[in-house]
């Protein structure tokens, strides 16, 4: 079993209000989630209306299917107008892993 997880650090653009961040941060995660069929969330700088975290997991049998998938992931996320993607850490896990 292989577990791949993708961190994402975002500035938003015009956004005045907590209430305007989760209507720009809320979509992203129900496309990541519908899309690609991962577990996604806000995951920090709840309180930081012009920041965003976005946590997103997958797991499967395959480490080449774990990355392809996180790679398209990413690729959703860059490409959304409405945010800047300042970072993106990731992170396997094998289940042999000590």
């Amino acid at each position: 079993m292989f577990v791949g997880t993708l961190t994402f650090d975002l500035l938003l653009g015009d956004v005045h209000s907590l209430k305007e961040k989760r209507s720009i941060v809320r979509p992203i995660v129900a496309e990541l989630q519908r899309k690609y069929s991962v577990s996604a969330a806000e995951t920090g700088n709840q309180d930081l209306h012009r920041r965003a975290e976005i946590g997103c997991a997958v797991v499967a049998g395959d480490a080449g299917y774990v990355t392809e998938i996180l790679d398209s992931c990413e690729r959703l996320v860059a490409g959304r107008p409405e945010v800047m993607l300042l970072s993106a850490r990731r992170r396997y896990h094998h289940d042999d892993d000590d």
